[in-house]
């Protein structure tokens, strides 16, 4: 069993999340896969961001929504981050926020997997499955990518616009009979919040490759998950967690 790594936004614990320094560094670390948000711009361009607004992350203010490509591009994506210990004022005010097709490019070129997930549980977003659909598209790497939302109908609507997508949803909870509720939505994964794995491991029986917990920052939280099957572990801190991984192979292979 190959237990994967994601990168939670890149490397957000350590770097300014959702940034292409952070996506950098998580596959520097080696991780599996990649996890980013996407939203649209007023003009319809589809950008990594996680908030609705930009006020936390940026120095801007403003949704998403209502703001031009052009406004958002000018704005610095990592001056916010300034209490992190590897903050560094000239590289990281130089950070903007990243546009879908860059990220694509990172990934594709190292070879690893990406899960989108479809911020459309505040704004809707019209069309923005289509449009994330047909840039994945462009860069034939549709067997590579997961879409992953809180909201049910935009994981319904990539569904019917692409019935080969892999779509996952996301839940802080894992549902009572998630076979069920797998089969029921011909998802490919449940993506689940850690505390309720933890809580309720008897549930993901026999669906452990099935499963990606998020987000796992602590190595004994990430044992006890291993311990449980859990084959999927996203996690701000993907250097930490490769190591955490490198040692149980070598355990496994001592045994």
């Amino acid at each position: 069993m190959h237990t994967k790594v994601y990168g939670h936004r890149g490397a957000m614990g350590e770097y300014p999340e959702n940034t292409m320094l952070a996506f950098q560094k998580a596959v520097d670390a080696g991780v599996d896969g990649l996890e980013i948000d996407v939203h649209l711009t007023r003009d319809g361009e589809v950008i990594v961001i996680h908030d609705e607004h930009v006020d936390r992350t940026t120095d801007g203010s403003g949704a998403v929504k209502d703001m031009s490509f052009h406004t958002l591009r000018r704005l610095s994506a990592g001056c916010s981050f300034g209490t992190f210990e590897k903050y560094d004022p000239v590289m990281w005010g130089q950070e903007r926020i990243p546009t879908l097709e860059e990220v694509m490019e990172l990934v594709a070129h190292n070879d690893i997997d990406l899960n989108i997930e479809l911020k459309t549980n505040v704004y809707e977003y019209e069309g923005i499955e289509e449009k994330v659909r047909d840039i994945v598209r462009e860069y034939g790497y549709s067997d590579k990518v997961i879409y992953s939302s809180f909201h049910l109908p935009s994981l319904l609507r990539m569904q019917a616009i692409d019935p080969e997508a892999r779509i996952a949803w996301l839940t802080s909870k894992v549902p009572l009979w998630p076979i069920d509720q797998m089969e029921e939505l011909s998802l490919e994964a449940l993506h689940v919040g850690y505390r309720s794995i933890l809580k309720h491991p008897g549930r993901i029986t026999g669906i452990e490759d099935r499963i990606r917990v998020w987000t796992v920052n602590e190595v004994w939280e990430a044992e006890k998950l291993l311990d449980h099957g859990v084959q999927t572990l996203m996690t701000n801190y993907p250097e930490k967690m490769m190591s955490l991984v490198e040692r149980e192979k070598k355990k496994i292979g001592h045994v």
